[in-house]
């Protein structure tokens, strides 16, 4: 009896353990303060004791250096700065982690091109940061360069320099951490969800080995610059989709990153706690993928079209807004009125955890604080009501069976739908760690075939080895994972 009570005691003490592993991120955003009413947000109205660790968003770069973006970001004489009252969180949760975040969509790519474009560039930034992050009191860097190699000024070859930019600062860090004793500024990293966006951006087997955590962006997956409704963040496909819609979901995106190389402890699931919202362009037809005419009406707090929190949603459902759980996305839809918003709440949040442990994923990350309900005036949850569900689901919580993912007959797929098996294919395999040696060793980075399995390939990045096996039934062709009918094996 005694015996079997220590087992269990060792069994609860090390499933503690590992809930307690998980990183819960959240992000706080600097401008949420000018919002009215209670929608206006200040460092104070966050519970850190539902999170690990809290980026602040943003500082912008001038120069090559780090910069405060707001006016009242830093400290003065007269005034206590958002830094300071952020940073001040950790007096009432000690065991937490603040880091600064560089950069978002409205800060564009050119600047972050430009500073990598030369090692004094970059070697600006990174000795700079580091004082800046240490004078401020933040344990560390969230990269949030949207994205390299893509948008308005930036360059090709920044997929490279992003990996240079990303060792070069984890390097500094570890040295600087050498030399005063101090522990490591953390480095972590915002990135793309889109298949396009992660091909064309990230060196990931490369960058995965110096970032301590990657903070995957699996939301925006549909909004207003569509001309048809979708969801903010679908956890799987539909089967009706095809081509590029299909890959717009977070298995898509996470399998995707998987695939790269990335360690699953180091992927961190991103969650929306706001919607994307459109004006329908026949009220009557007010499904998924129902014609629209634009963005829907700003948010009486938030106040941009198209774009509603959570709260502000509460609000609409309150009033007689029409809920709907889509069962294959796996996440809700509102409509009322022309109006029509594609979201999270409780019931997708437990299928979302329930993926990202499925995959061992390293935690959840939320965008952001301010987007929940913090305040609990208008949920009738409570406060933070999504991020105390998270918590409540992924540190033990029980999570449901998630259902069976949808299931293609290759005899009967369009050329379409082909070419999305062979991608999903692709993504969708698992690989072993890089090991530095072995078949990748003087190899130039890229594919290449297994010469003894038909099944295999290898990927090399940076010298690394990842050994990577094709879904049953399919063969790898020279270039991806397709159908075994369509590879001559040797």
């Amino acid at each position: 009896m005694k015996l079997t009570l220590l087992l269990l005691g060792i069994v609860l003490v090390q499933s503690v353990h590992y809930a307690w592993g998980y990183k819960r991120v959240c992000y706080h955003t600097n401008w949420s303060q000018y919002r009215p009413g209670i929608g206006k947000f200040f460092p104070e109205d966050i519970d850190s004791s539902l999170c690990t660790h809290i980026i602040y968003s943003f500082a912008k770069m001038v120069g090559n250096q780090l910069q405060a973006f707001e006016w009242n970001d830093e400290s003065e004489p007269w005034m206590r700065g958002m830094y300071e009252r952020f940073n001040d969180l950790k007096l009432t949760n000690p065991s937490l982690k603040t880091l600064l975040a560089v950069g978002g969509w409205n800060f564009g790519s050119g600047p972050f091109s430009n500073m990598v474009s030369t090692a004094g560039g970059r070697a600006e930034f990174v000795s700079t940061s580091i004082t800046f992050l240490r004078e401020r009191n933040f344990d560390g860097l969230d990269l949030d360069w949207e994205y390299p190699a893509n948008r308005d000024g930036s360059r090709p070859e920044d997929k490279q320099r992003f990996t240079l930019l990303t060792r070069e600062l984890k390097e500094a860090f570890d040295r600087e951490a050498a030399e005063t004793g101090r522990e490591p500024l953390l480095l972590t990293t915002a990135v793309a969800a889109g298949a396009s966006t992660i091909e064309t951006a990230y060196e990931i087997a490369a960058i995965s080995q110096y970032y301590d955590f990657i903070n995957v962006m699996s939301y925006d997956l549909h909004g207003a610059w569509e001309e048809f409704t979708g969801l903010n963040s679908p956890l799987y496909p539909s089967a009706s989709e095809s081509g590029d819609q299909a890959l717009l979901n977070q298995e898509a995106a996470i399998n995707m990153w998987l695939a790269g190389g990335a360690p699953p402890s180091k992927l961190i699931l991103g969650i929306g706690t706001y919607g994307r919202a459109f004006q329908l362009a026949n009220p009557a037809e007010n499904g998924l993928r129902a014609p629209v005419r634009g963005a829907a009406t700003a948010g009486t707090y938030t106040r941009e079209g198209g774009f509603l929190s959570y709260y502000e949603i509460c609000e609409k459902l309150a009033a007689g807004a029409t809920r709907v759980f889509d069962s294959e996305h796996l996440a809700p839809y509102a409509t009322w009125s022309d109006q029509w918003v594609g979201y999270d709440d409780h019931e997708s949040i437990q299928y979302k955890i329930a993926f990202l442990k499925e995959k061992g994923l390293g935690g959840f990350m939320v965008w952001a604080l301010d987007l929940d309900d913090f305040s609990g005036n208008s949920c009738g949850s409570g406060r933070y009501p999504l991020l105390k569900e998270m918590n409540r689901l992924l540190l033990g919580g029980v999570v449901p069976t998630l259902p069976p993912r949808p299931s293609y007959n290759p005899g009967e797929v369009t050329t379409e739908q082909t070419s999305v098996i062979v991608y999903f294919s692709r993504v969708f395999s698992g690989g072993t760690g890089g090991t530095g040696t072995g078949f990748c060793a003087n190899r130039a980075d890229g594919y290449y075939s297994d010469p003894e399995d038909c099944a295999s390939y290898y990927q090399c990045a940076g010298g690394f080895t990842y050994h990577n096996t094709c879904p049953s039934g399919t063969m790898w062709n020279g270039q991806n994972c397709d159908w075994a009918s369509n590879v001559q094996c040797a």
